[in-house]
């Protein structure tokens, strides 16, 4: 679990206003922010960290120190949640067979434009998260924030948390249903776990690591691309230079890392031949003026 809450740590970035949920166990208020969860890459973590210090200089140290004990309060509750086996960890062949041999639901809490990739045939999709689709000046400013820290790379697009996630899935499944909760790479899903927890929901399974620690033969894929790659995008995918497009090369061969090299030629041979048209162009357009 050590593990575990370093990368939920590194891999969230929170902002206010929080939310509280009652705890139908206990009574207690339970803390959950609303916020963007960030996918664990390293590349979003070190986007959530320029996050939280751009956070520092506009608001000064006290929105750092909150947004930091936000976050350490987020691991302690998690670790608690599966430390205590109120919400129980099952690795993606293990849920694989569950869904199988019983009848536990797979629910995709994925946003859309990793669900429209790769999802598990029969599992229903309920997002927490999904592309903010808002047009207003907060809206906007979040997403030329989030591109130019990193957007146009990775492909990330900015996501909006649902609030009305909760009650959809109420208005699908009874509160007694076996229900296992997956994502991309594990912690979207948690945060939908301790939701569904303090909304009285007791059997409730999480995919450690989600479905990019999937191997195919996991689960019946649907859907143009593998599990693994399902989570990326933008200028990285396109020229093959994540992570996992270098472990699938590694399994695939010559040919597949042959497809990518030839997009880099293709951009390459685009740049020259851009480069020397206007070289040429701009003699030719002072010879037309000049007449």
């Amino acid at each position: 679990m050590e593990a575990l809450g370093h990368s939920v740590t590194s891999a969230i970035t929170f902002s206010s206003p929080t939310r509280r949920s009652d705890n139908p166990k206990n009574g207690s208020r339970v803390l959950f922010n609303p916020s963007i969860v960030q996918r664990g890459s390293l590349l979003d973590s070190k986007r959530s960290c320029a996050v939280v210090r751009m956070g520092a200089v506009m608001g000064g140290e006290e929105q750092e120190t909150r947004q930091a004990k936000e976050m350490a309060a987020a691991r302690k509750r998690w670790e608690t949640l599966i430390r205590e086996q109120k919400v129980k960890a099952l690795l993606p062949r293990e849920a694989g067979y569950a869904i199988q041999l019983s009848n536990k639901i797979l629910l995709d809490v994925r946003p859309s434009n990793e669900r429209n990739k790769a999802w598990v045939k029969g599992s229903a999709w309920i997002p927490i998260f999904d592309i903010d689709n808002a047009a207003d000046f907060g809206a906007l400013s979040k997403k030329i924030t989030s591109f130019v820290m990193g957007g146009w790379w990775s492909g990330s697009p900015t996501l909006a948390y649902d609030k009305t996630f909760i009650s959809k899935v109420e208005e699908k499944f009874p509160k007694d249903t076996d229900i296992i909760v997956t994502c991309q790479k594990g912690l979207r899903s948690l945060a939908a776990c301790e939701q569904l927890y303090s909304a009285g929901f007791r059997n409730i399974f999480w995919v450690q690591g989600g479905l990019e620690a999937a191997e195919e033969e996991d689960f019946q894929r649907e859907g143009p691309q593998p599990f693994k790659l399902a989570g990326i995008g933008g200028v990285s995918e396109f020229f093959g230079w994540t992570d996992q497009q270098r472990a699938l090369a590694a399994k695939e061969g010559l040919g597949y890392r042959l497809v990518f090299t030839g997009r880099l030629i293709g951009l390459i041979v685009l740049v020259d031949a851009l480069y020397l048209g206007a070289q040429k162009l701009g003699p030719l357009l002072q010879e037309l003026q000049s007449h």
